[in-house]
């Protein structure tokens, strides 16, 4: 009982903390116009590059998903523990990115103060998207372990997972060295 209690606890402190630790960056100043505008775009643009990224990918997720449910040794439960992988890592993602593309317009205003400063907005930003992999992650396997005591589940909600963070990072690198590029031009 300890154990369980243990572990849906760190689960949740850590999604709560994620939850503090954006609303204190939302809070911090934007700094001035020209900022404000050039982040504007910077946000659009990842907002348009995920949504269109999360699109290609979920057709996958679907297809595989009744790939999953249809193979008599996996099975519907193992789609579903898939499923809810996937989306707990969408969700993460999604959040992250809207967490750090508005943590750096903060961060440049923070380094007006002095580097201790936006490195503190810095590192805060970016430990969004670790406490919300690690809190929804946990809550997922955990969930999943105690509902059913299924392997198959387990496995299931890692490749739903795993699949989303792959595009994620091919997706996500492919976009950054875009805007690295760009930026250098």
């Amino acid at each position: 009982m300890f154990t369980t209690l243990l572990i849906f606890g760190s689960a949740l402190l850590a999604i709560i903390y994620g939850a503090i630790v954006i609303a204190s960056i939302l809070r911090l100043p934007e700094g001035n116009e020209k900022m404000k505008e050039i982040a504007a775009a910077i946000q659009a643009g990842a907002k348009a590059f995920l949504n269109r990224q999360y699109r290609s990918v979920a057709i996958v997720a679907v297809v595989l998903f009744l790939v999953i449910g249809f193979v008599p040794a996996l099975g519907w439960f193992t789609a579903l523990a898939f499923l809810a992988g996937a989306i707990l890592s969408a969700l993460t993602g999604y959040i992250g990115m809207f967490v750090s593309v508005r943590a750096n317009v903060r961060t440049t205003e923070a380094a007006r103060g002095g580097l201790a400063k936006a490195l503190k907005v810095a590192v805060r930003g970016g430990s969004v998207t670790g406490l919300l992999v690690v809190g929804l992650a946990l809550l997922g396997t955990a969930g999943f372990y105690y509902l059913t005591h299924d392997l198959h589940a387990l496995i299931g909600f890692a490749f739903g997972s795993s699949l989303i963070s792959i595009f994620a990072r091919l997706g996500g690198g492919i976009y950054t060295k875009a805007a690295d590029v760009g930026a250098a031009t």
